[in-house]
């Protein structure tokens, strides 16, 4: 492995032509993914048809690349606006954002930088070492049945994020799951809640849902404060996380690369489940998890290294398989077709060099997001200190252009500002805004797998528990679920 690694560096850094197109992925990464609306999905998308004029080794680690630093860059913007750079960042901006209101935006940041950095490359070792049998084990003991169950015991995790009670947390999970059901169902095809309207077959699209959640209702509240008298501008903070403070949540962040790891070796799943997935149980062990959503550094950790260890570990399916785990892999599939490649076990004896130059590129591009990132966050950090009337037109701005510019569809941008009009009110009402977004997110991953799921089992439901992945995921949700209900009655009783 080790020799392997090293002739992959040499051929990835022999050549200044493909030095250059990493550092291009380094860099067009981190600032697409920290676009709101445009994502790194945005620039693979602009990039696919150029890649047939480059070698395969480069085409494919120029994807790899953009797949890491990608997932990383959103978390820069959740964290100082509230405005998630794509789905697998809305995590980050649950206790980010609060922590950029309290004066510790770059605590914040730099350990969003570091633990990136550390869950990505932890996932680039494992992915060199253990591809292919992690990859045939994934596909002999994985299907929809287990992927509904980590659904289900996700969901369960989410109503306890928050909210002021644990009412409220499920109806903020309800609310979620129903604007879910909008758009075609995935069975019969029928439309459902779509009122007539073409453009709601497909759905309520993520980005500008989230968007409008969570850019658009700030937006709101921070007026609403502006007009009271009771804003209050948020302090830059250029301290970052020291030794001893991460040292802390080294527990936080070993359960985040598992977590990380697990869901991206899942096909369809990747790093938005990992990085909900490794907060809700962040949530769920910790001591005080009444203190997640505002502002706690472990909220921060837990996704971004989740979210980071998930993108080696998409890479499994695809290089040991052929089949993507999410919609970056799936291009990439389509890079290697371009040159005649079809990804899979082949690839290992035909192709080793383009396999390991990949690799390299994995590990290093995970790396260069300590030093780039550190640099980033330095500059970014200035536009804090723009005045609130200033900056909240610009937000506006941004936000309105990402939701517009991922289908061109009016449609998103008025779905973007109801949603935050009606996250504005829920907030007021203190339900809570990350279980809207993660029943949303989940609930069409969750019915699409169910329906597949009862298909396999022949509508047998108890088939489930005959499937020990399974059964251990909806036990372990249901025992959350009563303890919750146990621990809600107990706080009445308590105050009464």
């Amino acid at each position: 492995m080790i020799e392997n690694f090293l002739a992959g560096s040499a051929a990835l850094f022999g050549d200044p032509f493909t030095i250059g197109i990493f550092v291009f992925g380094v860099v067009g990464g981190m600032l697409f993914g920290a676009i709101p609306g445009v994502s790194m999905l945005t620039l693979a998308a602009i990039l696919l048809p150029f890649t047939a004029s480059l070698e395969p080794a480069q085409g494919v680690m120029l994807f790899a690349v953009i797949y890491c630093t990608g997932t990383y860059g959103g978390a820069i913007t959740a964290i100082l606006f509230n405005i998630p750079g794509s789905a697998e960042n809305a995590p980050t901006a649950f206790d980010g954002y609060p922590m950029t209101q309290k004066g510790q935006s770059g605590k914040a940041v730099g350990a969003a930088v570091l633990c990136s950095a550390i869950g990505g490359i932890a996932s680039a070792l494992v992915m060199m070492a253990a591809t292919e049998p992690l990859a045939n084990w994934a596909i002999r003991n994985i299907g929809p049945p287990e992927i509904f169950a980590l659904v289900f015991f996700g969901l369960i995790v989410a109503s306890s994020v928050g909210a002021r009670t644990i009412w409220k947390g499920w109806m903020s999970v309800l609310i979620g799951l129903l604007i879910a059901t909008i758009g075609q169902d995935p069975v019969g095809g029928i439309n459902r809640y779509n009122f007539g309207m073409t453009d709601l077959a497909a759905g309520i699209a993520f980005i500008p849902a989230i968007l409008g959640f969570f850019a658009v209702s700030e937006i709101f509240v921070q007026a609403e404060k502006k007009a009271s008298g009771k804003y209050q501008a948020p302090k830059v903070s250029m301290t970052f996380p020291s030794f001893i403070e991460l040292w802390m949540h080294k527990i936080a962040v070993l359960r985040s690369i598992l977590v990380g790891f697990f869901c991206g070796i899942l096909p369809g799943i990747g790093a938005t489940l990992a990085a909900f997935m490794s907060y809700g149980e962040a949530v769920r062990w910790s001591k005080n998890p009444e203190e997640f959503g505002k502002g706690k550094l472990e909220g921060v950790i837990s996704a971004e290294t989740a979210n980071n260890a998930a993108t080696g570990a998409a890479m499994i399916p695809l290089l040991a398989l052929g089949l993507p785990g999410g919609a970056l892999t799936a291009m990439m599939v389509a890079v290697f077709q371009m040159h005649d490649l079809q990804p899979g076990p082949l690839v290992f004896m035909l192709s080793p060099d383009l396999i390991w130059i990949v690799f390299a590129a994995m590990f290093y591009a995970n790396l260069s997001i300590l030093i780039i990132g550190v640099l980033e966050t330095k500059t970014i950090l200035n536009l804090l200190k723009i005045p609130f009337q200033f900056l909240a037109p610009l937000i506006l701005m941004l936000a309105t252009t990402g939701a517009y510019i991922g289908r061109g569809l009016v449609l998103d941008v008025m779905v973007m500002f109801l949603a935050g009009i009606i996250g504005y009110l829920l907030r007021r009402s203190g339900f809570s805004i990350p279980a809207i977004v993660l029943g949303l997110i989940l609930g069409k991953i969750g019915e699409q797998n169910f329906a597949q799921g009862m298909q396999m089992v022949h509508y047998d439901l108890g088939t489930y528990f005959s499937r020990p992945i399974c059964a251990i995921l909806i036990t372990a949700g249901v025992i959350t679920l009563a303890s919750n209900i146990y621990r809600a009655f107990t706080s009445i009783k308590t105050k009464a």
